[in-house]
């Protein structure tokens, strides 16, 4: 079933709508979650929270023309909010590398009040700056700082060596790096 038809499910209030997300998108909502919690049912929880949210998010949205990405951002959330909530250092190890890794393009004395208030800067910054990348760079990007994928993971999906898509990665944040500078951005 296509997003349209699965939108005006949601807006009919008809259950169905949630049985046909998950037919089309819980694989890639569980495994986006499960990437960022390393946990199984954490990553349940966060499908179920998903669905619940677009439950009650449609309407008033009505994410037609980007159903998956508006589901991702809701998934990707509540995963990040799930480690938040946790203690063990241990489980929060794949949020510290990714964080470390595009902290590098960021200079260090960061405030929650500075990045709230530039929030929608940075975003636009930051599409402009995807919009620059070709389109397996991008993709190898998102699938590392949006999806939260391993190396190894990128590496067999994209049919490269792991070494490549480390290099790809690391000329990548630095380009980011020189792009947010060249507009102004430090965080």
């Amino acid at each position: 079933m296509d997003d349209t038809k699965i939108i005006d499910l949601y807006l009919a209030r008809n259950e169905d709508a949630v049985r046909q997300t998950d037919t089309k998108y819980g694989k890639r909502l569980l495994a986006l979650s499960e990437n960022i919690t390393a946990d199984h049912a954490d990553a349940e929880e966060c499908v179920s929270d998903t669905y619940l949210a677009a439950w009650n998010g449609i309407p008033p949205s009505e994410p037609r023309d980007h159903f998956f990405a508006w589901l991702a951002r809701i998934a990707r959330c509540s995963a990040l909010d799930i480690c938040r909530r946790r203690s063990a250092a241990k489980r929060q190890a794949v949020l510290v590398e990714l964080s470390e890794e595009l902290g590098q393009c960021l200079a260090a004395e960061a405030r929650a009040d500075r990045l709230l208030s530039e929030e929608s800067e940075i975003a636009a910054a930051l599409d402009a700056f995807l919009a620059t990348l070709d389109k397996e760079t991008r993709a190898v990007f998102l699938r590392r700082y949006f999806y939260a994928d391993r190396i190894k993971v990128i590496a067999v999906r994209f049919s490269m060596s792991e070494s490549k898509v480390k290099s790809m990665l690391l000329r990548t944040r630095e380009k980011l790096r020189a792009h947010l500078s060249e507009r102004g951005i430090t965080l």
